[in-house]
């Protein structure tokens, strides 16, 4: 059975629960407590040396350490359910849209949060080395993200789901996203209805709570 090593208060091993859910894949949960600092322990870096949750353990004894590392995983060895796209336009949608969610929406947020926040001092980038805070990053952070809610509203607005008309991997990381930026105090515009209804369909699916 595949063995995840999480932390339910963490958005990235979040994505991977999802991803599973959605794939109705059995799994062993084995909770990391970040906030003790156990991912920084030697029994973890043992499992892991870059001290971060997720860390998804095949069948085969395989460390998967990244979001990215284990959804290609999952989709090759379940491809039930495909999550990354059936066709050749559909898969490049979708991994377009997965980049611009990580990289304008999962980065500010933790820019905006990691360089502001007095308990990550010195933990401005996840991993086993201290990294000293910036506070410019941090507002930039903020931008970034009313900025992303925009152009995610746009998109929404002529599609159904975040890459196009099913429901992918782009969506989960979305899905994220929006609720990890609650962390900064960012939220959707009232005005950003086609945000706010998406995301609503979101919550009623079963892996909004895996």
């Amino acid at each position: 059975m595949l063995k995840l090593y999480d932390c339910t208060t963490a958005p990235s091993p979040r994505r991977a629960r999802m991803l599973l859910s959605e794939k109705g894949i059995e799994y062993e949960n084995i909770q990391i407590n970040l906030k003790t600092g156990e991912q920084m322990g030697q029994a973890f870096r043992a499992i892991n040396p870059n001290c971060t949750v997720p860390a998804l353990v095949t069948e085969n004894g395989d460390v998967l350490t990244e979001n990215a590392e284990i959804t290609a995983f999952l989709e090759a060895a379940y491809p039930e359910k495909p999550m990354l796209g059936t066709t050749p336009i559909e898969k490049a949608l979708i991994a377009k849209w997965n980049w611009r969610v990580e990289f304008n929406g999962l980065a500010a947020i933790a820019s905006a949060l990691r360089n502001s926040s007095p308990a990550m001092k010195d933990r401005a980038l996840p991993g086993p080395r201290n990294v000293k805070q910036i506070p410019e990053l941090a507002q930039r952070g903020l931008d970034r993200i009313a900025w992303f809610f925009e152009d995610l509203d746009a998109q929404l607005q002529d599609n159904s789901y975040v890459a196009g008309d099913n429901y992918s991997v782009a969506d989960i990381t979305a899905t994220i996203t929006v609720d990890f930026a609650r962390w900064v105090k960012v939220y959707p515009l009232e005005s950003q209805s086609a945000l706010l209804e998406w995301h609503e369909r979101m919550k009623a699916r079963p892996s909004y709570t895996a």
